[in-house]
């Protein structure tokens, strides 16, 4: 019995079949049947039975995956108290939504790279929607985005929040949120949820949201006269600068947007965990350098 026979044990478990853990684990699926062949017939009993929609697990198989994640747990520990940082070569998925993406997930690489020499990363940015959804399907390792996610498996670090600002075109100056449009995040976004309720209470059915995917863009339509603006204060303060746009109060504040690192921490994955603490320390110190 080998560690890379339960591990691939765990993870067929986990995905529900053969051909995603396959995908999973980046090996192929007659190499993820091996493992598990030679598991069982070292064991003497079933550990999986198929179903319709792949497959599950056997008594003895449930009884193996409690003993399987108690030694990976330990591996990881191990990993984390003796194993030198410098030493660790892995691959890190790493998904961002826009806001973190344009602030300081630079920042956060250059820090994994200095602390991980070894790490190989690939970056997604997407909304959070998706990028919610790429981690629960264990297509990525590590979430940037406005969360929680409430799931069991799911360990969330909160993260410092992003203050929303109102922003005009610089010749715009009577707005009747009544009929100006106001662009703000994606139509799945909760940002967009929630500005499109307090709109509406406040001035009726008549009120306008004008959504985009690209903050960028966003921050273009408000400034080519289109209409006003709900978007992140830290990417808008340039333009303000610039006087390409200029912030206004109708009264009222759309509520921060709350972030967290979040990756899957059952089973937990020592490396990951790390990371997430890097990008907590670096979302701080952002923070902390531009509100003091």
């Amino acid at each position: 019995m080998t560690f890379e026979q339960l591990r691939t044990f765990l993870t067929v478990a986990r995905m529900g079949g053969v051909r995603k853990a396959a995908e999973q684990m980046n090996i192929s699926q007659p190499a993820v049947s091996t493992r598990i062949s030679g598991l069982e017939s070292y064991l003497g009993t079933e550990l999986f039975s198929r179903v319709s929609t792949g497959v599950v697990l056997t008594r003895n198989g449930v009884l193996l995956r409690q003993h399987a994640e108690q030694i990976m747990e330990i591996m990881e520990r191990i990993k984390a108290d003796v194993m030198a940082v410098d030493s660790i070569s892995s691959l890190l998925r790493l998904g961002v939504a826009e806001t973190v993406a344009q602030t300081w997930l630079p920042d956060f690489l250059s820090e994994l790279h200095r602390t991980f020499p070894r790490l190989n990363i690939e970056v997604s940015v997407d909304i959070s929607q998706n990028l919610r959804e790429m981690l629960m399907d264990r297509s990525l390792d590590l979430t940037i985005l406005m969360g929680p996610i409430s799931e069991y498996s799911a360990d969330n670090l909160d993260l410092p929040a992003f203050d929303l600002a109102w922003y005009r075109p610089i010749d715009l100056k009577d707005i009747d949120l009544r009929t100006t449009p106001v662009i703000t995040y994606n139509r799945n976004s909760r940002p967009h949820r929630e500005l499109t309720q307090s709109l509406r209470d406040r001035y009726g059915s008549t009120a306008q949201i004008f959504p985009t995917n690209s903050l960028s863009t966003g921050f273009e339509m408000v400034a080519s006269g289109i209409g006003v603006g709900i978007l992140p204060h830290v990417l808008g303060r340039r333009l303000v600068e610039e006087n390409r746009i200029a912030t206004f109060d109708p009264g009222w504040q759309p509520t921060p947007l709350r972030f967290t690192a979040t990756y899957i921490g059952e089973p937990r994955n020592e490396l990951i965990a790390r990371a997430a603490k890097v990008a907590q320390q670096i979302a701080v110190a952002h923070h902390k350098a531009i509100y003091g």
